[in-house]
């Protein structure tokens, strides 16, 4: 990815450029194979708790190369029901001042059927979880169908479900997070997903744009549903101070390092909510194993790279990888799964609890 992004300058030629390579397995090969991050969520088995994000391999067309380079899990998507093209280019725009993007594409997407046939054909090669992100057609009569058609259309392939109605990318879609909107899609979702003939997770994918209110009812919904899991967060429509790259007013999407702060906060809030009891699977601005242990010690079960990975290329799946089993070392702790959640949450900016107790100040306290 590092060598795309400096030889091709339009950062979306960058990334057609690494699907190939992906599609052919011209990647480098690292097997994830460590007792201490193998870990049980869903019901599913991963071999490390780092999987790719959604929005890399939206077509299917990539599984051979995201698991060679040794994810744990792969997502496809967002699949929307029809072809679409999305938004006008440019739509991709790279802040390397910052390590972030602004995207707007659109959910471009090959529909559902070119997708199925392309994930069939690379399903052979995948070595652990396959992601299905369902998305709606930007110009749908019928969003709540278009999902149920996703979970339909996938039954057959799909190890888990996403609904993903927090892109900031097509108009209308964020309202699906709001109470009313959310009970009648994840009713109309779940339904579909219960008359299969095997229950596949379902997951919710959250935007980090959210008010305190927004949070509680999300956190509501999906322990009143039993959803299995929630993805915390997509991009963010704010755009901190901070910035520095001439792209950085772009409309769209900002993801990586200066996303991190609101996604932890985001995390946080959302594992206190519910209290623990939905898995979590954190992104958005983890570039690194130290990053990806806070998010876990913070609550989550998995996390997913997309940005880090465009920058950092496939040695940033190994780095996390080996500095997330030191720091499970450092803290005499057996599992990765062991680590879930160990810092417990205080108020967290938003105002939830009290504070972030350390892992070192839980000891301590119990030493006294």
């Amino acid at each position: 990815m590092p060598v795309a992004r400096l030889a091709i300058s339009d950062g979306e030629k960058a990334h057609s450029a690494m699907i190939t390579l992906c599609k052919w397995g011209l990647v480098p090969k690292y097997q994830c194979a460590n007792d201490r991050l193998q870990t049980r969520v869903f019901g599913l088995d991963f071999c490390s708790p780092l999987g790719l994000a959604a929005g890399f391999d939206k077509h299917g067309d990539a599984i051979k190369g995201v698991y060679r380079m040794g994810f744990s899990h792969s997502e496809i998507g967002s699949v929307t029901p029809q072809p679409q093209p999305g938004n006008p280019k440019p739509r991709v725009f790279r802040l390397v001042e910052d390590q972030a993007i602004i995207n707007r594409y659109g959910f471009p997407s090959v529909g559902h059927a070119r997708a199925h046939e392309n994930i069939q054909k690379g399903i052979r090669y995948k070595t652990g979880p396959l992601g299905i992100n369902l998305g709606a057609n930007k110009t749908s009569a019928n969003v709540v169908q278009d999902f149920v058609d996703g979970v339909n259309a996938f039954a057959d392939l799909a190890d888990y479900f996403v609904v993903n109605v927090s892109s900031p990318n097509t108009p209308g879609l964020r309202v699906h997070q709001k109470r009313e909107k959310l009970l009648e899609l994840l009713t109309a979702v779940l339904k579909a997903r219960d008359a299969l003939q095997r229950k596949i997770p379902l997951l919710l994918k959250i935007a980090p744009d959210l008010t305190k209110e927004d949070k509680e009812s999300i956190a509501q919904t999906a322990l009143e549903l039993n959803v299995d899991g929630l993805i915390v967060c997509n991009t963010t429509i704010s755009r901190p101070e901070t910035l520095k790259s001439i792209h950085k007013n772009e409309a769209g999407g900002l993801s990586g390092d200066p996303e991190k702060d609101v996604a932890m906060e985001t995390l946080r809030d959302m594992f206190e909510l519910t209290k623990g009891r939905i898995p979590i699977i954190a992104l958005g601005g983890i570039s690194s194993g130290e990053e990806a242990y806070r998010r876990i010690r913070a609550g989550a079960s998995l996390i997913q790279v997309y940005t880090a990975f465009t920058y950092q290329g496939p040695p940033l799946v190994k780095r996390i990888n080996d500095e997330l089993e030191a720091f499970l070392k450092r803290d005499g702790l057996r599992n990765i799964a062991d680590a879930v959640g160990i810092d417990r949450l205080g108020p967290s900016p938003s105002g939830y609890g009290d504070r972030l107790i350390t892992l070192e100040e839980q000891i301590a306290a119990s030493n006294v």
